[in-house]
């Protein structure tokens, strides 16, 4: 692909430094369709990074995309705050009849505001008021968004020094298979609980992800976090699964942790949930813990009503025949398993390990700067994918749901030859 160098001229003078994205991809993106991409220019990109998960149904869905412009031709609500409207009773009522209650999950629904990080924020208050406790515990290598309450259950060291203040009252635990499986699971945590000279507070809550996205794709066993909300309820604790990037379907089931079997107290839900990239967050919570007095946790921006009604589309689009996209997913994944295969045949000296599940994929390198020239080679022969890890150090696959076979194997096959002209 040939690609003439884009005016960037107003992003370097007017926008700030701190933008990152658009420094690994140099262009000016102009349309999207699906799983396309298209800059000024024309050239097209196969998008594998999907809105960093905010769009498992790819760009422009036409059936969401249908309905937002339904409604917003008909003068529909767009701004509500926490307001009774049209737009939120259907969505809430899809959401309970399609999600909840085949599912048995008993969960009340919070709107928290438009963001990830509101969701994780609203989840560590809500904890900390019904347990009366300040103490968190995160795992090793977390990721939970970018305030203050949601960076200090955050490893990265990068991003907790942009906080500029001591994150307090977070403490982190090994996550799944961090000592390679040479100790026991929970050794150490449990241990400190039942010690009462550790020096631990007792914690309110403890907040996980099943996949860790941006800490480098570590898949947590179904085991380890069967065993982890045990843990939670032997010691009072309250489990918070952080659902925002793997939610949505995107490890399968439309919970990640559906397939551990267990019913967290606590789940946090943003990105793909609204399914076009509007923004929405929510916090599920059992009903037991819904003590909030009216107005406690509030916001201007908690009723997108154009998101409602997209959510509502993708839901009853995707989600309410049962198993159907469940199953399309895990095929996916599957197709994309053998590619991780033939890549790290071929190059079995250069790739350390791949892992993931469903349609979410880490390939990582004993040296850790390759996955950032894997990448850059990547969409210079048209492909985007991001890199992720503490050192940036593992490609990351992050394809839309409804990504077709053809297009899947054209990325792979891309990424395949990215991985072999970076050796």
């Amino acid at each position: 692909m040939t690609i003439t160098q884009p005016d960037l001229s107003v992003f370097e003078t007017v926008e700030s430094e701190v933008r990152s994205y658009c420094r690994g991809w140099p262009t000016v993106f102009d349309r999207a369709v699906g799983s396309r991409m298209y800059d000024e220019d024309g050239h097209e990109y196969l998008d594998f990074f999907a809105g960093a998960g905010s769009l498992n149904y790819g760009h422009n869905n036409p059936v969401l995309k249908r309905a937002l412009i339904d409604y917003l031709e008909r003068d529909g609500v767009t701004h509500g705050l926490d307001m009774s409207t049209t737009a939120k009773r259907t969505f809430l009522e899809a959401f309970q009849n399609l999600l909840l209650r085949p599912r048995d999950l008993p969960y009340k629904v919070m709107f928290p505001g438009p963001t990830g990080t509101n969701a994780v924020e609203s989840a560590l208050k809500l904890a900390r008021k019904v347990k009366g406790r300040e103490a968190i515990v995160s795992f090793t290598n977390a990721f939970h968004g970018m305030s203050l309450g949601s960076l200090a259950v955050t490893g990265n060291a990068f991003k907790r020094a942009g906080a500029g203040i001591p994150l307090v009252h977070g403490t982190p635990m090994p996550f799944d298979n961090y000592f390679d499986g040479t100790v026991e699971d929970f050794l150490w945590f449990e241990r400190l609980l039942e010690d009462q000279g550790s020096g631990l507070n007792k914690p309110a809550a403890v907040i996980v992800e099943t996949v860790q996205g941006e800490g480098g794709i570590n898949v947590a066993r179904p085991e380890w976090l069967r065993a982890l909300s045990e843990l939670c309820e032997r010691q009072d604790m309250l489990l918070i699964v952080d659902d925002i990037q793997m939610g949505c379907g995107r490890t399968g089931a439309f919970f990640s942790f559906e397939e551990a079997g267990i019913t967290p107290d606590i789940v946090t839900v943003s990105k793909s949930i609204s399914g076009y990239g509007l923004p929405m967050s929510l916090c599920l919570f059992k009903p037991e813990l819904d003590i909030w007095e009216p107005g406690e946790h509030n916001g201007t921006f908690r009723g997108n009503n154009p998101a409602f009604v997209t959510a509502t589309a993708a839901l009853e689009t995707y989600w309410a025949d049962g198993s159907a996209m469940e199953k399309q997913t895990r095929k996916r994944g599957e197709q994309v398993e053998q590619a991780m295969i033939s890549i790290t045949e071929e190059n079995l000296a250069d790739v350390k390990e791949y892992r993931g599940r469903g349609l979410v994929w880490g390939l990582e390198f004993h040296d850790k700067s390759r996955a950032g020239k894997v990448a850059k080679r990547a969409f210079e022969l048209g492909l985007l994918i991001e890199t992720s890890g503490p050192e940036s150090e593992v490609v990351k696959l992050l394809p839309a749901l409804t990504i077709t076979p053809e297009e899947l194997d054209e990325g792979l096959t891309t990424l395949a030859r990215a991985v072999r002209e970076t050796a």
